[in-house]
């Protein structure tokens, strides 16, 4: 059996969520001085990963912590790992704040260690595809991303290759190193130093990875602030013990050095084994499954910052409207920039405390008022009109609105609250692109209901789902300045009054959704709106696809094949969902080799991701996507609403 190559690094994060700023000082003094005690003590090479502004708080509670660090990273003991200015969830972001994040993140490194890092960390390693590009172009030669999730559905990789470095692509040609991390296998350091395993037992754990040829074991990679010391995240925290979880490292480390079936080598070395036999495949780490893995189990997945939280949508909205109004600006403001970085950290939107809450929304209010402008209502425009011109025909029978355009025909139901009965391109499709499928249309139990589109859903534990799916009578008339017909109607519910808008444009192939929700709060729970049923006569399986951007400035386009997409399924009673896509320029598209539809949000919408639900069926498929507003985990809060939420969707067929 070869010697078993070990690698570490640990994951500084001082904005962790749950640690009151007041308490940071103690952090550096029972977490992070420990650390580089016993780095120098022991000679025992490792990596350390922070982000800038992580760096920057140390550098104020104890300087000689940042000049130790440099020491070490000098000496050759230490490898120093970015992961930008703020810790913030790359494929979340628009593509300009991701390279903001990156960029400014390496000035500041500059500036307080004297280094450029060779090597990235995967932001809470929630990776996309479009998040290559930036790690390329800001000067990163490898990056640091968990094995277990991308693997899940990548079932044809060969289990060997998490031992060695390999190579992530992305969808556009450019390719990556990738160290490996491994969930599993920080748990099991976690349970060790928290006196869950005894040495032995553990050093064993360790050399069962031990094999005839060459492997690297991540021995750990995740957060420092655990050690002898509790952020008071969980009520479930292990309690500290009598012996100190830092000397418990330390014993740990002694063995691993002085211990022949082992050699302990930095993540820098690591790239040194690119040329070994099983090294240095090109692989694609992201799914139509799985757009962007995240690390640990499905319950911890990239809805966690994006749509749960005490306000995590408001809050990324008003973020995203600071980005609009700073990338429409002549010049670039670092300072803005750097502060825009700043907000969008990942901390504020999980286990954020009170205290640090109402200091962040003070801060986020000022950098609105600051760097955003002022907004003008629409003047003189043209009232709504009940005439329509000639190339425009609205008709009603029965329970069936029906529009058509020069380009565009709709079916609405009036007795379902105006779902899309049905939407045909004319002069392109006989069949109808998307609508409803009725009860009985899949031969199929597990699909047997009524399957709707432009509809609202909400959930919450216990109690009856809210849905605008009723009878309307609405409002007909036509709006000459935006040249569309608009069809509204208001229904009541048991959270406030839902007004619901369409409108079909005469001068292009776009149809519009407005919700507007006149509720108090957005209690805890999943509110999804602006499903799209597909209609599988009309789609060609063999090139089914959607695409979206998740971070990047190109588009990422997703296959299903032949596989089971659910990506809105619970992933336990707590957790409402298991992936989505960022939709972080507000798009998502949907179709095959012949033509598309185009969701878009409207620039005021709130920041919404995406869903897609595909299930193959015999001959056939269903497949549906869905804009989410609200899920829901153990981070989730009840969210006063100030104001109406008020989010705007279109639908535009394209033909390619």
């Amino acid at each position: 059996m070869r010697h078993l190559q070990l690698t570490t690094f640990f994951h500084l994060n001082i904005a962790y969520s749950s640690i009151e700023v007041e308490d940071r000082a103690m952090v550096v003094e029972k977490c992070y001085r420990p650390l580089l005690n016993i780095i120098k003590k022991l000679d025992f090479r490792c990596g350390i990963e922070a982000s800038a502004y992580t760096l920057e708080e140390i550098q104020k509670c104890d300087p000689n912590c940042i000049d130790d660090l440099k020491s070490l990273i000098a000496s050759g003991a230490c490898d120093f790992i970015a992961s930008g200015y703020s810790q913030s969830i790359g494929p979340l972001m628009p593509a300009e704040v991701n390279s903001a994040n990156l960029a400014i993140g390496n000035q500041c490194y500059q500036n307080i260690l004297g280094t450029a890092p060779r090597i990235v960390l995967v932001n809470e390693q929630a990776f996309s595809s479009g998040m290559i590009s930036h790690y390329l172009d800001a000067g990163y030669e490898a990056m640091v991303m968990e094995w277990n999730n991308p693997a899940l559905t990548n079932c044809h990789w060969n289990s060997e290759w998490r031992y060695l470095p390999q190579y992530a692509k992305d969808q556009h040609g450019r390719k990556i190193p990738v160290i490996w991390n491994n969930s599993i296998y920080f748990q099991k350091f976690q349970h060790y130093t928290h006196g869950e395993k005894e040495l032995g037992e553990y050093l064993n754990y360790i050399a069962s990875h031990q094999g005839p040829s060459s492997r690297i074991f991540p021995l750990y990679g995740n957060d420092v602030e655990i050690f002898d010391f509790r952020p008071g995240r969980y009520h479930t925290e292990a309690q500290l013990g009598p012996e100190s979880e830092w000397q418990r490292i330390e014993n740990l480390f002694q063995s691993l050095k002085t211990d022949g079936r082992f050699e302990v080598i930095s993540p820098t070395d690591v790239l040194k084994f690119m040329d070994r036999p099983g090294a240095g495949n090109v692989l694609s780490l992201e799914s139509a499954a799985i757009p962007i893995p995240v690390k640990k189990q499905e319950k911890y997945n990239i809805t966690r910052w994006a749509v749960t939280g005490r306000d995590d949508l408001g809050i990324n909205s008003r973020c995203r409207k600071i980005y609009d109004s700073l990338k429409s600006k002549e010049g670039r403001n670092i300072e803005a920039w750097q502060e825009l970085c700043y907000l969008w950290s990942s901390d504020f939107r999980t286990h954020i405390t009170e205290k640090r809450w109402v200091e962040y929304q003070l801060r986020l209010k000022a950098a609105e008022n600051q760097f955003c402008q002022r907004e003008f209502s629409e003047e003189n425009k043209s009232p709504e009109v009940a005439s329509f011109p000639n190339n425009v025909t609205v008709t009603s029978e029965g329970r069936i609105l029906s529009i058509e355009t020069a380009g565009l025909k709709m079916d609405l139901n009036k007795r379902r609250g105006l779902v899309i009965d049905g939407l045909w391109m004319k002069n392109k499709a006989v069949e109808k692109l998307c609508g409803t499928l009725p009860h009985g249309y899949y031969d199929d139990i597990t699909l047997g209901a009524d399957f709707y589109s432009g509809h609202l859903i909400f959930e919450t534990p216990g109690k009856p789902k809210v849905t605008d799916l009723e009878k309307s009578d609405p409002t007909i008339a036509w709006d000459n300045h935006a040249k569309a017909v608009v069809i509204s109607f208001t229904m009541p519910t048991s959270l406030g009054d839902v007004v619901k808008q369409v409108r079909v444009y005469s001068e292009s192939n776009t149809i519009e959704y407005t919700y507007e929700l006149q509720w108090k709060t957005l209690p805890v729970g999943s509110l999804r709106l602006g499903h799209i049923t597909l209609n599988p006569d009309a789609f060609d399986r063999s090139t089914l696809f959607f695409r979206s951007h998740n971070g990047g400035s190109e588009l990422e386009t997703f296959l299903p094949g032949e596989q089971r997409i659910t990506h809105g399924e619970h992933a336990s009673f707590l957790v409402s969902a298991k992936h989505a896509l960022g939709m972080t320029e507000g798009i998502l598209e949907i179709g095959d080799a012949d033509k598309f539809l185009r969701i878009t949000l409207g620039d005021t919408s709130p920041a919404l991701l995406a869903m897609i639900n595909y299930v193959p069926v015999k001959e056939t498929y269903f497949c549906r996507c869905s804009l989410s507003a609200r899920e829901m985990d153990e981070t989730s809060r009840q969210t006063p609403l100030e104001t109406p939420l008020v989010i705007n969707i279109s639908v535009s067929c394209h033909a390619t």
